[in-house]
C-alpha cells in the first residue's frame, strides 16, 4: 500500500531561511543603494566629526614622509638650498637657483607629506575626510607655534625646531621680507589643500565599500 509523502516543513524552512539570507540586506545581492545609503547616514550621525586622533597619527605619517623624501630629494642633489648652510649673503646672491629650485622641491615635498597624512586620517575617521585633512594641517601648525614659543620663552637651547635643522625655504629668519611671507603663505596653503585632498580621498576608500554588492 502506497503512502503519500508529506513535504518536510523543516527542509522548506531552511531552503526559505537560506533564500532570505542570500537576498537580504547584509550580503547586499538585491539590496539598494537607497539603503546603503540610509545606513550610512546614520553610521555618519553617530560617528561623524573631527577625530582628533586621527588628525594626530595623520600628521605623524606627513612627518615621517617628509624626512624620507627630503632625504631622497637631498641624496639626489635636486634642492642644494635645502641642505647647504647658506647665510643671508649667499641666499641673496643666489636667489635665482637655490629660492626657486629648493622652494619648488619643499613646497611638493610638503605636498606628498600631507596628503598621505590626511589620506591616512581620513582612512582612520572613514568620516569627514575633508575635515580630517583640516585637522592635520591644525595640528602640525600648532605644534609648529608651540615649539617656537617655547624656543622664545626659554631660550635659543630649547628652540626644537632650530636644533632639529629641518630644511625650510632659503628666506633669512631675521628678515620678515615680501619673499619670506609669500615663501609662508605659500607653505601654509600647499599643506592645507595636500591634507585636504589626502582626506577626501582617504573617506572616498570607505565609500566604495559601503556601495560595493548594492544595485542601482
Amino acid at each position: 500500500m502506497a503512502t503519500s509523502s508529506s513535504p518536510d516543513p523543516t527542509g522548506a524552512a531552511t531552503s526559505a531561511r537560506d533564500t532570505e539570507f542570500r537576498n537580504n540586506s547584509a550580503t547586499g545581492a538585491r539590496a539598494t543603494r537607497g539603503t546603503a545609503h540610509d545606513a550610512v547616514d546614520a553610521q555618519h550621525a553617530r560617528f561623524g566629526g573631527i577625530k582628533w586622533g586621527a588628525a594626530f597619527f595623520g600628521w605623524l605619517s606627513a612627518n615621517g614622509l617628509a624626512v624620507l623624501l627630503i632625504a631622497a630629494v637631498s641624496a639626489a642633489g635636486v634642492a642644494i638650498g635645502l641642505t647647504e648652510d647658506l647665510d643671508a649673503g649667499q641666499v641673496t646672491d643666489q636667489a635665482g637657483t637655490v629660492g626657486i629650485g629648493g622652494g619648488i622641491a619643499l613646497l611638493v615635498v610638503l605636498f606628498l607629506a600631507y596628503l598621505a597624512g590626511g589620506y591616512v586620517a581620513g582612512r582612520m575617521a572613514r568620516f569627514d575626510g575633508v575635515r580630517q585633512g583640516i585637522a592635520v594641517w591644525v595640528v602640525g601648525l600648532l605644534v609648529v607655534v608651540v615649539l617656537a614659543i617655547l624656543g622664545v620663552v626659554f631660550g635659543s637651547q630649547y628652540n626644537v625646531l632650530s636644533q632639529l635643522n629641518l630644511p625650510r625655504i632659503p628666506i633669512d629668519e631675521g628678515t620678515a621680507t615680501t619673499a619670506g611671507i609669500i615663501a609662508l603663505v605659500a607653505v601654509l596653503v600647499v599643506t592645507l589643500v595636500g591634507a585636504i585632498v589626502g582626506g577626501t580621498l582617504g573617506e572616498r576608500f570607505h565609500r566604495k565599500i559601503d556601495r560595493a554588492g548594492f544595485t542601482a
